[in-house]
């Protein structure tokens, strides 16, 4: 079977992650970035073509099956829909957009084009979630009363200076760049938020970045669920832990460590976890780390998608409800800071 072509639109760090897996599963056509030496370097390294302007790579590309944005979030909507417009499928890193009307014009463009919209969606694939998730799903757990989200991350003043993070048009906030993944395990293990009460403030990055760099928030689910979620990028020195904590009539689970990534609790009425399969590492991109790595599967599951000649529109639906969870939290604080 024919390997399916990609491109990528941004040769950053996450740019160059999604280069490695694209070459292990598929074909780089094409790489864009509007840094040229960036796309020069990138596509000398896997015999691409560099181009600096996505509409130079849309008018010249027309064998390409997949277009990979790994830009800015305040430019994921724009180019995903030119794209999907212009005929190719899409993989959108996250967070999908920074808004959730931008995440229903996608959709739109996807579902008119024909084509499919992926989101990166990197942690459901750590062992210990996919083990949890299929556990609430079997009901081993009972009802679920409630549910404890941690988000305790680092990003220094480095991180953040001379480019787009920490920027409300281009990063957006906290929970879209640095937690995004944690929201979309909320969602895809409990299903929507009705009502959230949140506050938010900025103690440690003033005169640095334009939104909070510390929140929590109370919140109650569609199905009577209520749940707590923290979040910082103060932890001193390095990221401390990314974890769910699950209360249910049967027991109580707590996946753990720095990133989701290790069953740190267990104690379940007539069942019990079996040993975890070793994950991925941690993204390193030098200065910081990131969520567990497993872009990966992502791939796998794309090509799969598309080479069945599947539609696949929920990946997107669930893309979007990110996003409007996010965008209730932050709502909700703005009314009460």
């Amino acid at each position: 079977m024919q390997k399916i072509r990609f491109a990528i639109i941004g040769c950053g760090k996450i740019g160059l992650r999604h280069a490695q897996h694209i070459h292990a599963y598929g074909e780089l056509v094409a790489v864009c970035d509007i840094v040229f030496d960036k796309a020069i370097a990138l596509a000398e390294k896997y015999q691409s073509k560099p181009y600096k302007t996505l509409e130079g790579l849309l008018n010249d590309q027309k064998n390409i099956d997949v277009i990979s944005i790994c830009t800015p979030n305040g430019l994921h909507a724009a180019q995903s829909i030119l794209c999907l417009q212009s005929g190719f499928h899409v993989l959108v890193e996250k967070p999908m957009a920074l808004c959730a009307d931008d995440c229903k014009t996608m959709i739109t463009a996807a579902e008119n084009a024909d084509k499919n919209l992926f989101v990166v969606k990197q942690n459901r694939f750590n062992p210990p979630v996919i083990a949890v998730k299929e556990a609430i799903d079997k009901g081993s757990l009972g009802k679920i009363y409630n549910v404890q989200l941690n988000c305790f991350w680092n990003r220094g003043i480095a991180y953040y200076q001379d480019t787009w993070r920490g920027t409300k048009e281009m990063d957006g906030g906290s929970l879209f760049t640095q937690f995004s993944h944690f929201i979309d395990l909320l969602y895809w293990f409990f299903g929507d938020v009705a009502t959230v009460y949140a506050l938010t403030d900025n103690y440690a990055h003033q005169q640095i970045i334009e939104f909070e760099d510390t929140g929590a928030a109370v919140f109650k689910l569609t199905n009577g669920m209520i749940g707590t979620i923290h979040f910082t990028v103060n932890s001193f020195k390095k990221n401390m832990e990314g974890s769910l904590t699950v209360f249910g009539e049967k027991g109580t689970v707590k996946i753990g460590g720095q990133y989701l990534n290790q069953l740190e609790y267990q104690c379940i009425e007539s069942f019990n976890f079996d040993v975890m399969p070793e994950g991925n590492a941690a993204n390193d991109y030098g200065t910081y780390f990131g969520s567990m790595s497993n872009h990966d599967k992502e791939y796998l599951q794309l090509i799969e998608t598309i080479q069945s000649g599947n539609i696949n529109t929920l990946n997107a639906f669930e893309g979007l409800k990110t996003i409007e969870i996010i965008q209730k939290i932050y709502q909700s604080a703005k009314q009460l800071n």
